[in-house]
């Protein structure tokens, strides 16, 4: 079933920070460990989900994402603190 989601990945020193949006939050962060697409994220190496949020439309989802990539890294990193704040893999268990 594909459900909007809004997530945020980092490296595994979480010095830099990928924001995106996707329907398949499972399917998409696995992509993100595989790095299966050539870009910021895997050359940057940003496959630890440390923050997601769901929403009941895929436009909601995408006007998240945007206001967040508008903000400054000091709002992204508030957001991840309050759902987690010892910045760990959410995705952990997913996939074994």
């Amino acid at each position: 079933m594909k459900v909007p989601h809004t997530y945020i990945t980092t490296n595994t020193y979480n010095k830099v920070i990928y924001t995106g949006v996707t329907s398949d939050i499972v399917k998409r962060v696995k992509q993100h460990k595989e790095k299966y697409y050539k870009g910021f994220s895997s050359r940057y190496n940003c496959d630890k989900l440390v923050f997601y949020r769901e929403f009941p439309t895929m436009l909601e989802a995408i006007a998240f994402e945007k206001k967040l990539k508008a903000g400054n890294r000091k709002n992204k990193e508030k957001l991840i603190n309050e759902m987690n704040p010892e910045w760990k893999d959410l995705s952990e268990g997913w996939y074994e």
